[in-house]
C-alpha cells in the first residue's frame, strides 16, 4: 500500500509539472504580454536580489547592539564623593528598562509606534503612508514624514545615521527586521529611550527630563511625559518658546492618543491638557563646583591618559562614561578662590580701569551671539560679563540674553565691542574694574601629595591659563629654606654663625665682579643661621650656599622638584623659574619629614562598569585579596613617596621656619595661633610676591604678579601682599586646621640655646614669648653648640671696653692739660680690668 501511495504522489507531481510547462510554453508562444511580463518579473526579482546584496554589503551587524555601549560623559567627584562636574558635549544618562515609568513608555508608544509590540520591525501601514507622503513632496524641497517604527529609529540613531535618502530608508528597514530577531522588545525600548535625540543637546529621556523640566523621569507628571514624547518629531521646533502653541497642540494630540489606547483615562488626559508646558530655561549641562582651574587640570590629565573622543579608545573622556574620583576639597577650593581674588583686588584698589577682558568684532554680526559663543563669564558677587554696544557720552552694555542697559562709571577708552565686567546699579549697570595683576594658589596634603585646591587666576571663565601650574615665576626668598637645608646637610647647624656681609664673586673678564646685597640694603655683623632665615637675609643665604657648595644647593632644588639650575649663586636667592605647584610640593616634603609624593589631582578612575582602570597610588598590596587568611603576618602596603631629604634636616628647617611666623617676615600670621611654618618671597623689582607654608597636615602657597612681569611698586613684599592671602585662606578654613605640632623624627636633639648668640644655656627655660632670649633649637647628634660660660661674658665685656678705648683715641685732643688728664684713665682702667680677669687682652 505504501509503495502504491508513493507512486500516486509522484504521478500527480509529474502530471501537474507537465501541465505548468505546457501552460508556460503555450502562453510564451501566443501572448506577447506574457513574455514581457515574465521578463520584467525576472528582471525585477534579479534587481531585488542585487539590491538586497548591495544594501547588505557593509551594512552594520545588528548583533553589535548586544554589546553596544552608548557614548557617555565622564563624571567627576570630589574628595568627599559628591559629584562636582561632568565632561560632556551632550547630555546623556543611561538607564535600564526598569527605571523608565510605564506611563512614560506608553506616551512614546502613543506618539511614535502604537503597534510596537505586535510588528516585526516594520509597520506596513505606516510605511505606505510614508511612501505616499514622499511621492507628494518630491521636488518641493520638503522632507517627507519618516513612517519609522521605534525599531527603525534605533537602527537609524545607532547604526545607519540620519541621511535623507531612499537607500538609507531601505537599510533602516532591513536592519529593523534583523534587530527584532536579535533583541527583545524591552531591550529595543531601552536602547531607544536612552539614545533618542530630544533637543537641548540631550540624548535619552532622563537627560531631556533634566534639560526641559530639571526633574528626574520618576518625578515627571503626565503632561510633562507627553511633551517629551513629541520631541522625536522635531526637537528643535517644539523645544523653543516661540513655538509654544505648536508644542501644546502636538502634546495634546499625544494625550488624546494615550486615552484612545487606554493608557490613561479621558479625565486624566483632560487634566493634563489643561496644564501649561512649564519648560525650564536652558541651563548649563551639569551643576559644577566653582573650580575651573582644578577641573581643567583634571581634564587635561585624563585626555593625556585616555584620549578625548571615541576614536581615541573606549575609555575616552567625552564618550567613555568614566567615573573620576579627585582630591578636590570644595570648601578649601572656595577659600582659595576668595582669598586670591581678595589679594588681587586689594592690590588693584584705586588703580582704575585697566582695559577690557577681550574685544569682539563689531562688524562681524550680532554682538550678543558673539559674546555667548566666546564662553566668557564671571562668578563674583553680582558681576556679569557684557559687551559695549554703544560708546561715547552715553555708553550702553549688552548681555548674552539680548538685554542692554546704560553703563555708569564708564572709562573714556571704551569702544564698541569691548568685553567688560559690570554690576547692577540703579536702573542700569556700573563698570567694574577687574584687576590686571594675577596670581596662583595651591593647597595640598603633604602626607599624600593630593592637591586639595587650585586657583590659577581671578576666574577660569575669563581665560584658561592656569598660573598655579603653567606660570613660570622666580620664587625669590621662598627658595631659601632649601639653601639652608643644604647647609644643614653639610656641617652647619641652626646656631651656626654666618656673616651678614657683602659677598662678591668674579664672573669673568667680560662681566667682572658680581656683588649681592640684602633686600632694602643694610647688613653687617655675624648672626645665627636661624636669624638669617627668619629675617630673610640675602647675604647670609649666599654665604651659606657658598659654604655648602652651590652644586649641593642646586642638587637639593632638583631633588625636591623645584627645578634644575646652573651652579650660580643668584639661584640661591630664587632667580630660577618655577611654579606655585612645584614650590608647594617642595614645602610639603619639609612638612612630611623629607618624604615627598608626586602632586596629584586624580585619586582613581573607574570605567562605566566600575572597574578601576587608573590609580594615582600605584602601590601593590601582596596578599590583600587572598581568599582565606593564611595565618602569616597581615599584609601591609609599602610606604608611599620617596625620601628626598634627611628627615632631621627637614625638621630643623621647619623648626627655623616656625620662627619666620613667630618673629620674622611673616609675623602677621602669628595671631592665627596655629603651629604654622612658612616663608615669604619678593623678587627683584619687585615683580612677584610669594608666601608658601602651612602645618603638618596642609601646605599652601601663593604668588601675586603680572602675567608680563613688571615692577609692582616698591612697597610690595611677600609679607604684606602674599601672606595676607594665605592668612585669609586659613581663617576661612579654620575648622580644618589642627593644633598638632610638628613631631621631631628620630635622631633630633632639642637643646636650649640663646636665640641671639646660638650658645647652649642652662638654668633657663624657653617660653612662648616671640622674642624670648632662650629657645628650643633642633640639632643632630653631636652638633649642638657649647655651653655659654663666664669666659663668654668676659669676652663680651672685653669687646665693650676695647670699643671705649677706640672712641677715646679718636677724640679730639684738647689743648689744656686738664682735658688730657681726664682722657688718660680710660685705657689704663681697661688694661687693669683685663689683667684682673686673667690677662686676656
Amino acid at each position: 500500500m505504501a509503495e502504491q501511495s508513493r507512486d500516486s504522489i509522484t504521478y500527480r507531481i509529474r502530471r501537474d509539472a507537465s501541465g505548468v510547462a505546457q501552460f508556460f510554453k503555450r502562453n510564451w508562444r501566443e501572448r506577447r504580454w506574457f513574455r514581457w511580463g515574465f521578463i520584467l518579473g525576472v528582471l525585477g526579482l534579479v534587481s531585488l536580489i542585487a539590491l538586497w546584496i548591495a544594501l547588505s554589503r557593509g551594512m552594520p551587524d545588528a548583533e553589535t547592539l548586544l554589546d553596544y555601549e552608548p557614548p557617555l560623559p565622564t563624571v567627576v567627584r570630589g574628595i568627599d564623593g559628591e559629584i562636582v562636574h561632568s565632561y560632556a558635549r551632550e547630555r546623556r544618562v543611561q538607564l535600564q528598562y526598569a527605571d523608565f515609568p510605564q506611563t512614560l513608555i506608553e506616551s512614546y508608544l502613543a506618539a511614535e509606534d502604537k503597534t510596537f509590540f505586535s510588528h516585526g520591525g516594520v509597520d506596513v501601514t505606516g510605511l505606505a503612508g510614508a511612501v505616499v507622503d514622499y511621492a507628494s513632496k518630491m521636488g518641493t524641497g520638503q522632507r517627507a514624514k519618516g513612517g519609522s517604527t521605534i525599531t527603525q529609529q534605533v537602527a537609524k540613531n545607532i547604526l545607519v545615521g540620519d541621511e535623507y535618502s531612499i537607500t538609507r530608508k531601505l537599510k533602516e528597514m532591513m536592519l529593523a527586521m534583523k534587530i527584532e530577531d536579535v533583541l527583545t522588545k524591552r531591550q529595543i525600548l531601552e536602547l531607544y529611550l536612552n539614545e533618542i535625540p530630544l533637543g537641548r543637546r540631550s540624548f535619552g529621556v532622563q537627560a531631556a527630563s533634566r534639560a526641559y523640566f530639571d526633574k528626574d523621569i520618576g518625578d515627571l507628571e503626565l503632561h510633562e511625559m507627553a511633551f517629551l514624547a513629541i520631541l522625536p518629531k522635531a526637537p528643535e521646533r517644539y523645544g523653543r518658546a516661540k513655538n509654544e502653541q505648536l508644542a501644546l497642540a502636538r502634546r495634546n494630540f499625544v494625550l488624546d492618543q494615550m486615552a484612545v489606547n487606554d493608557f490613561v483615562t479621558e479625565s486624566e488626559a483632560a487634566r493634563a491638557k489643561a496644564q501649561p508646558l512649564g519648560l525650564e530655561p536652558q541651563k548649563s549641562q551639569t551643576a559644577s563646583a566653582d573650580a575651573g582651574y582644578f577641573l581643567e587640570e583634571v581634564r587635561r590629565q585624563l585626555i593625556d591618559e585616555f584620549g578625548e573622543t571615541a576614536d581615541d579608545g573606549k575609555n575616552s573622556v567625552y564618550s567613555g562614561g568614566l567615573w573620576v574620583r579627585t582630591s578636590l576639597d570644595t570648601e578649601m577650593q572656595d577659600a582659595a578662590r576668595d582669598s586670591l581674588r581678595a589679594g588681587m583686588l586689594r592690590y588693584h584698589n584705586g588703580k582704575g580701569f585697566r582695559g577690557p577682558v577681550a574685544t569682539l568684532d563689531a562688524d562681524a554680526g550680532n554682538l550678543a551671539s558673539q559674546l555667548a559663543s566666546s564662553n566668557l563669564g564671571i562668578n563674583y558677587e553680582n558681576w556679569r560679563i557684557g559687551v559695549i554696544n554703544q560708546a561715547g557720552a552715553s555708553p550702553r552694555i549688552l548681555f548674552t540674553d539680548g538685554e542692554d542697559y546704560a553703563l555708569s562709571r564708564a572709562a573714556d577708552s571704551l569702544k564698541v565691542g569691548d568685553v567688560v565686567a559690570a554690576s547692577p546699579a540703579g536702573d542700569g549697570y556700573r563698570l567694574e574694574y577687574l584687576p590686571e595683576v594675577s596670581g596662583g594658589f595651591v593647597a595640598s596634603d603633604p602626607q599624600t601629595g593630593r592637591v586639595l585646591a587650585m586657583q590659577g587666576g581671578f576666574d577660569s571663565r575669563l581665560g584658561s591659563f592656569n598660573r598655579a601650574t603653567q606660570a613660570q615665576r622666580q620664587p625669590g626668598s621662598t627658595i631659601k629654606p632649601f639653601v639652608y637645608a643644604a647647609g644643614l646637610d653639610h656641617g652647619m647647624t641652626p646656631a651656626s654663625q654666618v656673616p651678614d656681609q657683602t659677598f662678591c664673586y668674579y664672573q669673568g673678564a667680560n662681566l667682572g665682579d658680581k656683588c649681592f646685597r640684602n633686600f632694602g640694603g643694610g647688613g653687617g655683623g655675624v648672626h645665627t643661621m636661624r636669624w638669617g632665615l627668619e629675617q630673610s637675609r640675602n647675604l647670609m643665604t649666599v654665604h651659606i650656599a657658598m659654604e655648602a657648595g652651590m652644586d649641593n644647593v642646586t642638587r637639593m632644588f632638583e631633588r625636591v622638584g623645584i627645578g634644575k639650575y646652573e651652579n650660580y649663586p643668584a639661584f640661591a636667592l630664587g632667580a630660577g623659574d618655577t611654579t606655585v605647584l612645584k614650590m608647594v610640593n617642595a614645602y610639603a616634603a619639609l612638612a612630611n619629614q623629607g618624604r615627598q609624593h608626586n602632586p596629584s589631582v586624580i585619586d582613581y578612575v573607574q570605567d562605566r562598569r566600575g572597574k578601576v582602570i587608573y590609580r594615582a597610588d600605584k602601590r601593590e598590596c601582596t596578599g590583600c585579596n587572598m581568599a582565606e587568611y593564611d595565618g602569616q603576618p597581615m599584609p601591609r602596603l609599602p610606604r608611599s613617596g620617596r625620601q628626598v631629604m634627611d628627615p632631621r634636616t627637614a625638621f630643623q628647617t621647619v623648626h627655623m621656619l616656625r620662627g619666620v611666623v613667630t618673629r620674622g617676615t611673616a609675623v602677621r600670621l602669628r595671631d592665627l595661633d596655629l603651629p604654622l611654618f612658612g616663608k615669604t618671597g619678593t623678587t627683584t623689582g619687585p615683580t612677584n610676591a610669594w608666601f608658601v607654608g602651612g602645618s603638618p597636615d596642609i601646605v599652601a602657597g601663593t604668588y601675586l604678579g603680572f602675567d608680563q612681569p613688571r615692577d609692582m611698586g616698591g612697597y610690595v613684599q611677600g609679607g604684606n601682599t602674599a601672606a595676607p592671602i594665605f592668612k585669609q585662606f586659613v581663617t576661612d578654613t579654620r575648622d580644618r586646621w589642627t593644633d598638632e605640632p610638628f613631631v621631631a623624627p628620630a635622631g633630633v636633639r632639642m637643646v636650649r640655646i640663646d636665640r641671639r648668640s646660638g650658645k647652649k644655656v642652662f638654668g633657663a627655660t624657653p617660653t612662648d614669648e616671640p622674642q624670648a632670649a632662650v629657645i628650643w633649637e633642633a640639632f643632630k647628634p653631636d652638633t649642638e653648640p657649647p655651653r655659654a660660660t663666664r669666659q663668654d661674658a668676659i669676652a663680651a665685656r672685653r669687646n665693650e671696653i676695647l670699643e671705649l678705648i677706640r672712641q677715646a683715641n679718636r677724640s679730639t685732643v684738647r689743648s689744656t692739660s686738664r682735658t688730657q688728664s681726664r682722657s688718660a684713665p680710660a685705657p689704663q682702667q681697661a688694661e687693669s680690668f683685663v689683667e684682673e680677669q686673667g690677662g686676656i687682652y
